[in-house]
């Protein structure tokens, strides 16, 4: 049956379907059916061709994979079977009614057509990112991208001199009128210096008898090469951004110039050129707004994180080499290594320190003076530029974590031989280990012992297993979301440490266990399938949930950095939509069946 005016309404009221325009919305219930299941019916099996995107209206419906298990409860105002249909592969899971159900048929086809032609529908469907990666440059950027957010305003009686006091506390090349109708002018610097300069205007009349009434406009879904196109045109540098009659930004040459320019290569290169830490610190200043770019721009996570830690690995370099500059050449070869989330590639906005040094063991204690002052020169360094002290005293200034390499083969071999909970929390750590300058032979034959001791231990293997699973995904009762219950951040979500660390956790498994060497967690979970510890079906589903969990979390992340606030792990569930909620619900489902999989000791989901 067609739709009916009561459906039509509630599919219009749907996420992501409410921002489609009325033409649009109507355009996509041409296509869609109403179809009424009754309890214990299957919508789908294992193994079936889905045909249709299912929006549930009324009723349940219980998902379950292969192996019988449940993963999700779902009811109204939730879709499903949209996994199979954008991997263009049949049913990995059966869809079956648990209570009397309505549900919207969305067909494959119709699905495809909105996401190509549909940006915001688009955003919410991840897997389908990868087509829209190549949105990097600014031809193509949108607009809400670019603009800068809460224009300074004023409105059309305020004093000429008290408008330009505004635009110099605020640093701006132009201020916006606005009245309760919407924009009515804008006045730039050129006005001010035309008008006020040259002409001599009163600066005790009203700012509405010097500014430009009726500006050119562009709308938030408008691209860069709009704004470009009409900049050139019309021989203008600044262009308000307004939704509806609302200013919502300002778009000028200067957003422009500073996306054209912003990129990791030149933080890179600007680093490495700098002098000080101070000068570097000036530099990293800038990650925020590079990572809210990567992300908008539609980069993989795992691109994003990877541009990210290349920076700091960039500092760390140029720290040792100014390090050496003042201390002297190294009286002995050495290393110097991150783990934690630059050892692993993944650092994101919000990033500590954590590294060591691995010595010649030619070193000798006359040696150790000078890698203190090296490591203290690094660390400090880097503490300047935002990579913090690690709270854990994890760090080469930590005598500990500063020894030749028989001492580190000697903590290892400890750590496996007798995994007490400091070892297990140790060797997690330390076997994310990556070096960043120096002599790399130093622990290429280290790591290959190591991993090798480690995965023919049983007993350490399971320690290990069982540290690992310290982390939970978080689910409730019913499998529905739980967040955190007390505290600053009490009604949020943990995007980290319940978030991506359980699959950072078990990667690190799947790579002890295999004697894997890749110590980024994707690659690790890529290595981990091709060498059969993941099963295909499984590693497919556990890459999939890992993408889910990191990409939310680097859209958060760059969500706030818009709004000029400090990026952070914590995300209100609220703020998600009940298709990136059932998703994101899905998502911690694989997470915590892989984990009951690898506590059982299979390893692997089937």
């Amino acid at each position: 049956m067609s739709l009916s005016a009561s459906l039509t309404h509630f599919l219009g009221s749907v996420h992501p379907y409410d921002s489609l325009s009325k033409s649009d919305l109507d355009v996509l219930i041409e296509h869609c059916t109403a179809q009424d299941y009754s309890v214990g019916q299957a919508v789908f099996e294992t193994g079936d061709t889905v045909e249709n995107l299912y929006i549930v209206v009324s009723g349940e419906i219980e998902i379950k994979d292969e192996t019988g298990v449940q993963l999700s409860l779902l009811g109204p105002r939730n879709s499903f079977g949209e996994r199979a249909i954008l991997r263009e592969d049949v049913a990995s899971r059966t869809a079956k009614v648990t209570a009397d159900a309505t549900l919207i048929c969305m067909p494959s086809k119709a699905l495809f057509d909105l996401i190509d032609t549909s940006p915001k529908v688009a955003r919410f469907f991840d897997r389908r990112r990868p087509a829209r990666a190549d949105r990097k440059d600014l031809t193509t950027l949108p607009v809400e991208e670019l603009m800068s957010r809460n224009p300074v305003i004023c409105a059309p009686d305020t004093l000429i001199r008290d408008a330009a006091a505004r635009m110099h506390d605020h640093r701006i090349s132009s201020i916006c009128v606005v009245d309760d109708a919407g924009i009515r002018g804008i006045v730039t610097v050129r006005d001010m210096n035309g008008s006020v300069v040259a002409k001599g205007a009163d600066t005790g009349a009203p700012v509405s008898t010097i500014m430009t009434a009726d500006p050119l406009t562009l709308g938030p879904d408008a691209l860069g090469t709009d704004v470009l196109h009409l900049m050139m045109e019309r021989g203008i540098g600044h262009i308000p951004i307004v939704d509806g009659t609302k200013l919502v930004g300002i778009v000028t040459q200067t957003d422009l110039t500073r996306v054209q320019a912003l990129s990791s290569g030149t933080l890179v290169g600007r680093i490495a050129k700098a002098q000080d830490a101070a000068s570097m610190a000036r530099v990293t200043a800038e990650i925020p707004q590079l990572l809210a770019q990567l992300v908008g721009t539609g980069n993989r996570h795992d691109v994003v994180t990877r541009l990210i830690t290349d920076i700091a690995d960039c500092v760390t370099r140029r720290l040792l080499a100014l390090a050496e500059a003042q201390l002297g050449p190294a009286p002995v070869p050495y290393l110097w290594l991150a783990c934690g989330s630059q050892g692993r590639q993944e650092q994101t906005g919000v990033s500590d320190q954590d590294n060591c040094l691995i010595l010649s063991d030619d070193a000798t204690e006359a040696d150790m003076a000078y890698f203190a002052e090296l490591a203290k020169f690094v660390s400090d360094g880097l503490d300047t530029c935002g990579y913090f002290y690690c709270p854990g005293d994890m760090m080469a200034t930590n005598a500990r974590w500063c020894q030749p390499v028989h001492v580190w083969r000697d903590y290892f071999k400890g750590w496996i031989a007798k995994p007490n909970p400091e070892a297990q929390m140790l060797a997690s750590v330390m076997f994310d280990l990556r070096p960043i300058g120096g002599e790399e032979s130093l622990f290429a034959e280290l790591q290959s012992d190591t991993l090798g001791k480690a995965s023919k231990n049983s007993i350490f293997v399971a320690h290990m297993i069982s540290n690992s699973l310290k982390h939970h995904p978080p689910l409730g009762l019913l499998r529905g979301l739980a967040t955190i219950r007390s505290g600053e951040h009490r009604n949020h979500l943990d995007l980290k440490h319940n978030g991506v660390v359980p699959i950072v956790d078990l990667g690190r498994i799947y790579a002890l266990q295999g004697k894997l060497k890749p110590v980024n967690t994707r690659a690790r979970l890529d290595a981990a399938q091709a060498a059969g510890i993941l099963s295909e079906s499984g590693g497919a589903d556990l890459l999939d949930a890992y993408d889910a969990i990191a990409t939310l979390r680097l859209e958060h992340q760059a969500t706030l950095v818009k709004a000029g606030e400090h990026p952070d792990n914590f995300l209100d569930p609220s703020d998600l939509s009940d298709f990136e909620r059932s998703h994101l619900r899905d998502a911690f489902v694989v997470v915590k069946t892989m984990q009951s999989s690898v506590s059982s000791g299979k390893g692997t989901l089937g």
